[in-house]
């Protein structure tokens, strides 16, 4: 007989700050987002918006760059949804 067990679902964390640079192109999503995350506070977590292709490339060499974690990104109808979890 097969066995189904139920597992806890990882429910990615709520994002407490948004930035929206929709219409930006390189460099302002990247430079307006190391802005935004050197003020956010560690555990927060920054939903960034942005259209810009390069920021596909940009923000995770960023990213690598610092103790935050790239927690997901999302693409729809060419819009880019990233969720950063502040680590400091």
């Amino acid at each position: 007989m097969v066995k189904v067990e139920q597992v806890d679902s990882v429910v990615p964390p709520r994002p407490t700050h948004r930035l929206n640079v929709i219409g930006f192109f390189c460099p302002i999503p990247v430079s307006e987002a190391k802005k935004v995350l050197k003020k956010m506070n560690t555990g927060n977590v920054l939903e960034l918006l942005a259209d810009d292709p390069e920021t596909l490339h940009d923000l995770p060499m960023l990213i690598d760059r610092t103790n935050h974690t790239i927690v997901s990104i999302e693409e729809l109808a060419g819009e880019y949804t990233f969720l950063i979890e502040v680590k400091q």
